[in-house]
């Protein structure tokens, strides 16, 4: 029998919805190979959390926990950690520099993708096309006139490395634009301002699945809000619908383009890409690569669609990080 760490919480306000996550880890994991542990990873604190939600601290020196006495170490790690510092690479570095198996990407892979800018910048000479940006760092001078010059209305301002659809705003008036950079940067010191791309959009999951890289069915988003905010994510405003509602030429065409931005990032694990279909053609939003894991979310969702089952897609992230 393995010890699987399953890692869950962190520093971001999408740590409610990554407990989520790393329970339903624990609750599918296939009982018969391996002992599942709940550690909770807060700035405050780093525990491993019992079935009787006693908590027992971790010594970080080598990731371990001692219970009754008894001194515990991980085969491997799961991370179910969504945001900072699952997300973005510090975990991984960590797990890498003690030596201890994790299921998601590399830091260098995490740090990329998680950065908006920076994905989008790599995957372009790829030919992946994205919309129209624009950058603002925290303090530097806000110029609403050529924002809207560049970008063009409406708009979307956005943190540039959060996940969730926390601290973004669609942006309708040249007038509203201060207010909205205020709320993305409550969540980061880094924006990224987005022409408004009008078409149907669609969440393309990519795994290796027992060696093989390949494209689970597509998910077609049809929001009730504005746009697929946190409320249409997380909160059942949104219907989502697999496999999505195109052509199979435009399915093949995503998923491709999907495959490849995950391809030419040496990706591992699992990765969710969004994409914006305009006349014909998907432009990439961004790349989740720990992507919600709860019952309702879209990559569980695409395995079931795809016949692959929760206990399936946990046991194969964790046989691969461990091979």
């Amino acid at each position: 029998m393995k010890n699987i760490a399953i890692i869950m919480g962190g520093y971001s306000s999408e740590y409610k919805i990554s407990l989520i996550s790393g329970n339903v880890v624990k609750q599918y994991l296939d009982k018969t190979k391996y002992n599942g542990f709940r550690i909770h990873i807060f700035k405050e604190k780093w525990v491993y959390v019992d079935e009787n939600d006693a908590e027992f601290p971790i010594d970080r020196n080598d990731f371990s926990v001692t219970v009754n006495g008894e001194k515990i170490k991980f085969d491997c790690v799961f991370n179910a950690i969504h945001g900072s510092p699952g997300e973005d690479g510090l975990m991984q570095a960590y797990f890498e520099l003690l030596g201890i198996p994790q299921t998601s990407c590399d830091y260098y892979q995490a740090a990329v993708t998680f950065n908006k800018r920076d994905l989008l910048s790599v995957l372009k000479p790829y030919g992946i096309k994205t919309a129209i940006s624009y950058y603002l760092n925290k303090g530097d001078e806000i110029n609403t006139a050529e924002i809207v010059k560049k970008v063009g209305l409406p708009c979307f301002v956005k943190p540039n490395k959060a996940g969730s659809s926390f601290g973004i705003s669609k942006v309708k008036t040249e007038a509203e634009l201060p207010i909205a950079i205020e709320v993305a940067y409550k969540e980061d010191n880094e924006i990224i301002i987005e022409s408004f791309l009008d078409g149907t959009e669609v969440s393309v999951g990519v795994i290796n699945y027992k060696g093989e890289i390949i494209v689970l069915p597509i998910t077609e988003i049809v929001s009730d809000n504005d746009f697929f905010d946190y409320e249409a994510k997380y909160e059942g405003k949104s219907q989502e619908i697999t496999p999505a509602r195109i052509s199979d030429e435009l399915t093949q065409k995503i998923g491709e383009t999907a495959k490849r931005a995950y391809e030419v990032l040496k990706m591992k694990g699992f990765s969710r890409s969004e994409f914006i279909i305009v006349n014909n053609e998907p432009h990439m939003l961004e790349m989740n690569t720990i992507p919600g894991l709860t019952t309702e979310s879209l990559i569980p969702q695409q395995a079931k669609a795809a016949g692959i089952t929760l206990e399936d897609l946990f046991t194969n992230a964790i046989e691969l990080a461990l091979a």
